[in-house]
């Protein structure tokens, strides 16, 4: 029996023609796979190779991505990278001359950065848990301009229409018999 397994939804950044290998992106982008963001953002703060800076921008890039959708409106601090890898771009080939008139290949490798985000499962069931208990909102009924009760001092024609007549005489109180 096959496990049947949900699709959370996820946001990503992409870098692409980022100019470092793949292979030198990889080795940073492995030791962020599976952390939260404060963890991978101190990971890439710390990290001496050059790349990191690369990938902690796409790092941002995605967060950002995250905190600004309209229908997510994620917390950055409550995201996990469920996935960060490097694969290669395109590579520009340059010669240098060399003895004899000859020449060599220099390849100057590029490669594209991808960060996907998730929340955190305890995130999720937090925001779960607020959602069920706080209580339905009810729209208040539209008010017009005959169910606005006028300012006092201010009569306006719509209330003087709507109010009955005065009369002169306010009837006399009901006696009761003692």
């Amino acid at each position: 029996m096959a496990a049947v397994q949900t699709q959370l939804p996820t946001v990503r950044a992409q870098a692409k023609h980022v100019r470092s290998s793949a292979r030198k992106a990889r080795l940073i982008t492995d030791l962020i796979r599976g952390r939260s963001v404060p963890e991978a953002r101190t990971i890439l703060a710390f990290s001496s190779r050059a790349v990191a800076s690369d990938v902690e921008k796409v790092l941002r890039s995605a967060v950002a991505n995250a905190e600004s959708r309209p229908d997510l409106h994620w917390n950055g601090d409550d995201l996990v990278v469920v996935a960060a890898y490097a694969d290669e771009g395109r590579t520009l080939k340059r010669f240098r001359p060399r003895a004899r008139g000859r020449a060599s290949a220099i390849l100057k490798r590029t490669c594209h950065i991808t960060v996907e985000l998730a929340m955190t499962p305890a995130a999720i069931a937090a925001a779960q848990a607020a959602a069920a208990a706080a209580p339905k909102r009810q729209r208040a009924p539209r008010q017009t301009e005959e169910t606005v009760p006028a300012v006092e001092g201010e009569t306006t024609e719509a209330a003087q229409a709507a109010a009955p007549a005065e009369p002169s005489e306010q009837p006399p109180a009901e006696e009761t018999e003692s």
